[in-house]
């Protein structure tokens, strides 16, 4: 199964913003790029270190590269574009 972070979405008069949820995802991680009118996050949430004396019962934590678009309004001003996380947001 490929994993897509859940984001919301929102807009003020002055503002669009995006709070896409990577919890566990390294800041270092995570590529921001827009490009032909689309913002596009992406990185990857690595697997744990194997711990050989623990034995898993259930695993629901999704790993590996992921990636969300979000189509961009003609007005948004791209120069004034940023990033910045917190807490896993």
């Amino acid at each position: 199964a490929q994993w897509a972070p859940s984001a919301d979405v929102s807009e003020t008069d002055k503002e669009f913003v995006v709070h896409a949820e990577l919890p566990g995802v390294a800041k270092e991680d995570i590529k921001v790029a827009v490009e032909h009118g689309m913002l596009t996050i992406s990185g990857e949430r690595r697997v744990e270190k194997e711990d050989k004396g623990r034995k898993f019962h259930r695993v629901e934590t999704f790993r590996g590269s992921f990636s969300r678009s979000f189509g961009l309004p003609d007005s948004v001003d791209v120069d004034a574009i940023f990033a910045d996380t917190k807490d896993g947001v």
